[in-house]
């Protein structure tokens, strides 16, 4: 990698078309990373052996959406529905990366899927369907719409005044599209709640612990994000802290 952008991991999901079994990425996360002034590198499923070299090589990590839910066994749970789609493999690939990249500092960003599993993988849980839980909306996209209506405004957040998210954003509260049946439950130990949902669930976190810049979210800023100043800025930012990083890591190699 001789780019002079900084290299930013997105694990890829796994999916089976036919009877072959691929490693994918939506197009809309590149384009993210891309936005944030970096070079996209997708990586399948990667082996224990390899987590070093690739944190090595990496300048930020991003953590995509997906179709798929991370597996309820790994917050001490059975599987609700059986018609849940899952992702064993993304799974042991993200879970054990996810405290490394953060111990490491690692510039760190994770949207819908990505943010429910860096929330398991510190040791917190999720509710397997938010939209049964008592108090709480149906947080679930209606698959029949439009893409543009399914991606569209679905409700405000309150960020927490003086937060991360505030304080890339510029404001407390903002609108976001909505498109997860599952959300935090728990909160992981050593996380914070950026920001949250008019009934409560929680729609951004941070580990203000870790050395580096991070943010989970649970909406989807990558969305037509060129257009959306919300999403920009949070894309900048964490490009800005990615471009550090990568000086910083040349710096120290010298």
């Amino acid at each position: 990698m001789s780019s002079s952008k900084p290299v930013v991991i997105v694990p890829a999901c796994n999916r089976q078309y036919g009877k072959h079994p691929f490693h994918i990425a939506g197009k809309k996360y590149i384009d993210a990373v891309r936005l944030a002034g970096c070079q996209p590198l997708v990586v399948p499923t990667a082996q224990p052996e390899e987590f070093d070299a690739l944190i090595d090589l990496a300048d930020g990590i991003l953590l995509t959406g997906s179709p798929s839910n991370v597996h309820p066994s790994h917050f001490d749970e059975d599987v609700q529905d059986p018609s849940l789609l899952l992702d064993p493999d993304r799974d042991a690939w993200t879970l054990p990366l996810i405290p490394r990249a953060l111990e490491r500092g690692l510039p760190f960003f994770a949207i819908c899927r990505g943010a429910q599993e860096t929330n398991v993988a510190l040791g917190g849980s999720l509710h397997q369907a938010v939209h049964e839980v008592d108090g709480h909306m149906d947080h679930r996209e209606d698959n029949d719409d439009p893409l543009d209506e399914q991606y569209g405004p679905a409700h405000p957040i309150d960020a927490t005044p003086g937060s991360v998210l505030a304080r890339i954003v510029g404001r407390t509260r903002f609108e976001v599209n909505s498109l997860h049946g599952q959300a935090v439950n728990q909160l992981a130990n050593g996380l914070v709640v950026e920001a949250r949902a008019p009934d409560g669930v929680i729609e951004a976190f941070s580990k203000p612990g870790a050395p580096g810049f991070n943010l989970a979210v649970q909406w989807h800023p990558e969305w037509q994000a060129a257009s959306n100043p919300v999403s920009m800025r949070l894309l900048r930012a964490f490009g800005e802290a990615c471009a550090a990083y990568r000086a910083n890591k040349s710096t120290s190699n010298r």
